[in-house]
């Protein structure tokens, strides 16, 4: 499919898409701003913050690429470079507002909706801001910003890549499209060897691998160190069943009903909804199955002992309650979602449950399985079943703890690569303590 063909098809499937965004902002009571003028590239009413100096533009699409992006994002303004912020959902602009509060307060960051992929509105985004620089965050390709980009000569490096099989199977009907917006990036740098490879059927240029910016997302120590003190007030064992999505719940209420009606342990269960819309659908499931549960959103407090589920109804926790549980269970994994990210539960010295499908993390599922931290199931009854298990061994769930935080700490270094290999489209440094001086040293499409 040519860029053109692309281009109809976007404008002649727009209304559906646009209505299919007005239901999930129904849904999610979030603020979408589906229809605003800066949602088509029109900013006559916000004129950019950075007067006479470009920033870097850095796209993070929604919550899980924008914690990924946090370790990036700081280091680029540590260096004294502003940063254009751009998402695509609510959860994932909420939480860069949330990470960022200071940097946005003294001016240093600004938070801006990525348009939609139309030609003139492409233009209009690039001639508005004039970034230094274009970074996408994982896998957000879109051939007409791509193609905008190079026509006003902004150069658009994708970093901590990743593509998965699945991926690469749905990208087929469009492939030449896809191929003509990938070849023109300027720099891919691939989170492992695999998804370089991929990368590079679809038509990146010479990806280079430089691991995954999680392994250096920098956890809240206030939150660790609540959620362990949480931990030992509640005065029993806690799992967190974290990241959940669309039918997880059900499953996962199910197991608990079935696991401990027969088990002499009476765990506390975090249930934890990957998106704070789904937060009463999860309470709805919870009550169709006549289990008892209280609401964190409500206060702090640990739940009396007759209470065994306590729903994670609220953002920007994940720290407290991966730090507040003996073994955590990775939503998305059980339901055909490719799972959620599991770096940041092991980061803490958390033992991690992973379901059968972990497409979208396939390499850091198989090595966390590999090095001891984690154990992969069939479905959610095994994850609550094996989770009880753990509980009652000691000795086995010490030791995934331990190796979870090897793992994590052997795989951190991600920005510093990327940083080194960012350096000719970053221009002079105006503060830079570690300015690297060894260039981009990693082999295209092998491990680092």
């Amino acid at each position: 499919m040519t860029r053109f063909l692309y281009t109809l098809l976007m404008r002649l499937v727009g209304p559906i898409f646009l209505l299919w965004l007005w239901v999930r902002h129904r849904k999610s009571r979030r603020e979408w701003e589906i229809f605003s003028a800066a949602r088509f590239g029109r900013y006559a009413d916000s004129p950019p913050l950075f007067r006479g100096e470009s920033p870097v533009w850095v796209h993070a699409v929604s919550l899980g690429e924008t914690r990924a992006a946090q370790p990036l994002l700081s280091a680029l303004l540590a260096r004294g470079l502003p940063v254009l912020l751009t998402h695509t959902t609510p959860t994932g602009k909420a939480e860069g507002a949330r990470l960022f509060r200071q940097e946005i307060a003294q001016g240093k960051l600004q938070q801006a909706w990525l348009l939609y992929d139309f030609p003139g509105a492409t233009k209009r985004f690039i001639q508005h801001f004039s970034p230094r620089c274009g970074i996408l965050i994982e896998r957000e390709v879109w051939p007409n910003l791509i193609q905008a980009s190079a026509r006003e000569g902004v150069s658009v490096l994708l970093v901590s890549a990743r593509f998965s099989e699945s991926s690469l199977r749905r990208s087929v009907w469009a492939k030449r499209a896809l191929r003509r917006a990938y070849a023109a990036l300027d720099l891919v740098l691939a989170q492992t060897a695999e998804d370089a490879e991929r990368l590079r059927q679809v038509g990146a240029h010479g990806p280079h691998v430089v691991g995954n910016l999680k392994f250096d997302v920098k956890l809240s120590q206030s939150q660790i160190a609540s959620g362990l003190q949480w931990r030992r007030a509640a005065g029993r064992p806690v799992i967190a069943i974290a990241s959940t999505r669309e039918g997880e719940e059900e499953m996962f209420a199910q197991a608990i009903a079935d696991i401990s009606a027969t088990s002499s342990l009476k765990p506390l269960h975090l249930l934890v909804p990957r998106h704070p819309q789904r937060f009463p659908e999860a309470a709805n499931v919870l009550e169709r199955h006549k289990l008892p549960f209280a609401r964190r959103s409500l206060g702090a407090d640990v739940p009396n002992p007759n209470i065994p589920v306590l729903l994670g109804d609220t953002l920007g926790e994940m720290a407290f309650y991966y730090a507040a549980a003996d073994v955590a269970i990775i939503g998305g994994g059980f339901a055909g979602f490719g799972g959620q990210d599991l770096i940041e539960a092991c980061a803490v010295g958390t033992p991690v449950i992973l379901g059968p499908d972990m497409h979208n993390f396939a390499q850091a599922a198989k090595d966390a399985v590999a090095g001891g931290a984690a154990i992969q199931v069939s479905d959610a009854q095994d994850a609550v079943r094996a989770a009880y298990d753990l509980l009652q061994d000691d000795v086995r769930r010490d030791a995934m703890r331990q190796a979870a935080l090897t793992w994590t700490t052997a795989h951190s270094g991600a920005t510093e690569r990327i940083l080194r290999a960012l350096k000719p489209w970053l221009g002079p440094l105006t503060n830079d303590p570690q300015d690297p001086k060894e260039d981009l040293d990693c082999e295209s499409g092998a491990q680092s």
